[in-house]
């Protein structure tokens, strides 16, 4: 028992001696002053707002048509008997000339049956006529204060007379028609597309003979997209006038090795969007591509793949800033002179993957906050910083699309 006595009274004797030297140690630590953090303002990145005047063209591509592209067809029967030289594939030919040649002598017979019905016809009618005046003679002459009746006056007999006359120069003009359908002529100035019949072959109504097209105009179908009509100044359902007409598109293609230009214009755009694309189809004409739109010879030839540039819209005090200065749909910040942020809502006429252009919400010369916030708002104090020039973002293609002014 006294053992156990020792024992425990030498284990505290050790904890209190240990308590005592921590005392002793803590009270030796020298104090620490407590300091207060103070928050620091963040620091971003800024470019400064310059007002230029710019033009936002867009880049299209689209496929060349002819404006008119019909099928050639027979109306009357017959062997063709000749064909113009111009009648082959590839062939130029003007309004009024002569294609194809059918065998009139059928119709030329009909025609001289039909002459002969009609002056048959006519000799009769004029006999009625001397025939129904003697009989209203006779009557008058023979009963005078009576009224004849139209049998007497035979005027049922002159009626039929001269309605047998109307059917004989009907005859004889549908007999002339057909005639003139013997000799199939170009109905515009234009090319032949396919020559599909030729001398010796028989022909009958509605048989297709060949395809021609028109080359007074050109056209060429170009998607665009809700941000291109914006560009562009578009209306959904646009048609040019001689007072309003639409923008320039300068034409480009690859042929024979050479680049060659060819200029136009937006002439409408369809009034409805494509289900699928969700684009609306804008076209472009080019008047006379054969001729005098052709560049140095070289014609817009049909079905063509080119690429085009429209013209847009000019914007004389536009703001151009890089895409990372947007925040949300609609807003930016910058910068006032206590460098403090400030919420702008803009106005945005253009945006790509690196860049936005500005019509509104931006004065020259404000600094615009180009880094992220990291939870800086509105009122916040911020330590502006201008970027190095070689952690600028590079200038896309569709940046270099944006033309400025003088």
């Amino acid at each position: 028992m006294a053992r156990k006595l020792y024992t425990i009274a030498g284990t505290l004797l050790i904890f209190v001696v240990l308590f005592l030297i921590v005392t002793i140690m803590g009270k030796m630590r020298p104090e620490v002053e407590q300091e207060t953090p103070v928050a620091t303002a963040p620091a971003v990145f800024y470019t400064v707002a310059a007002s230029q005047a710019v033009t936002l063209d867009v880049e299209v591509q689209g496929e060349v048509r002819p404006r008119t592209d019909i099928n050639l067809t027979a109306q009357v029967s017959g062997r063709v008997i000749s064909t113009s030289p111009s009648f082959v594939n590839g062939g130029a030919f003007d309004e009024g000339d002569m294609l194809i040649k059918i065998e009139d002598t059928d119709y030329r017979a009909a025609v001289a049956a039909a002459k002969a019905r009609v002056a048959q016809a006519e000799q009769t009618l004029r006999l009625e006529e001397a025939e129904a005046d003697l009989a209203r003679r006779d009557f008058e002459e023979l009963n005078p204060n009576e009224t004849p009746s139209e049998l007497t006056l035979r005027i049922p007999q002159l009626a039929q007379a001269r309605a047998n006359f109307e059917a004989a120069r009907a005859e004889l003009r549908a007999a002339e028609i057909n005639l003139q359908r013997t000799a199939i002529r170009a109905p515009f100035e234009g090319r032949v597309r396919e020559r599909i019949a030729g001398v010796g072959q028989f022909v009958s109504p509605g048989m297709q003979l060949g395809r021609i097209f028109s080359t007074d105009v050109a056209e060429i179908r170009l998607a665009l997209t809700d941000n291109d009509l914006a560009k562009l100044g578009l209306p959904l359902a646009f048609v040019e006038t001689d007072e309003n007409q639409g923008p320039n598109v300068a034409l480009t293609a690859r042929l024979a090795g050479q680049e060659h230009y060819w200029q136009g214009r937006i002439a409408r755009t369809e009034g409805s969007i494509d289900a699928t694309t969700r684009q609306v189809i804008a076209i472009a004409v080019v008047d006379d591509p054969y001729g005098m739109g052709a560049d140095n010879g070289t014609p817009l030839a049909m079905g063509l793949f080119v690429d085009g540039t429209i013209t847009g819209k000019p914007y004389q005090n536009a703001i151009v800033l890089p895409r990372s200065a947007l925040y949300g749909r609609d807003r930016v910040y910058v910068i006032d002179e206590e460098n403090r942020l400030i919420e702008r809502r803009v106005e945005i006429v253009s945006s790509d993957r690196d860049t936005l252009t500005l019509a509104s919400g931006i004065n020259d010369g404000d600094r615009v906050v180009t880094s992220p916030l990291r939870g800086a708002d509105e009122g916040d104090e911020v330590v502006p910083t201008l970027p190095d020039a070689s952690s600028e973002a590079p200038v896309s293609a569709a940046t270099r699309n944006v033309t400025s002014g003088e």
